[in-house]
């Protein structure tokens, strides 16, 4: 592919979503971005849509990245991927949608501090009352 052709979508403008959504730190990769778009994981105006559909401003998205969910307007358009602290410029997400995500946010955390974690591999001793447990249910 020639070097003017791989930089064609930038040139008028337009941009992958697949491409935006990794720009705008949603997903560490393009590939994960574009999965995520193929499993009906990002949704825009409610409906799935395909990893080449160019996003255009103005456009709602619904973005699920693991189990929580942004409710986002696409602001302006990117193909370079931005730093944290610039985000924000690529888009605007709602009142009701951040709340809803940082609830989520502490139930899920609050669910694994409760989650009761072992004290590891059992030590020799351990390890022996389990053989003899297992060969007492088996005699």
């Amino acid at each position: 592919m020639s070097r003017q052709g791989a930089h064609a979508d930038e040139d008028d403008g337009k941009v992958r979503l697949d491409k935006w959504l990794w720009a705008a730190r949603f997903f560490k990769t393009r590939q994960l971005a574009h999965e995520a778009i193929e499993l009906g994981r990002v949704l825009v105006g409610g409906d799935r849509v395909k990893a080449s559909r160019v996003a255009r401003e103005g456009d709602e998205l619904v973005v699920r990245v693991g189990q929580l969910e942004y409710r986002v307007t696409v602001l302006s358009l990117s193909t370079q991927r931005k730093g944290a602290k610039d985000v924000g410029l690529l888009y605007s997400e709602g009142d009701e949608s951040r709340q809803a995500r940082e609830e989520k946010q502490e139930t899920l955390k609050a669910e694994r501090a409760s989650f009761p974690h072992g004290d590891g591999k059992p030590s020799k001793k351990g390890r022996r009352d389990i053989a003899a447990f297992k060969q007492r249910m088996r005699d």
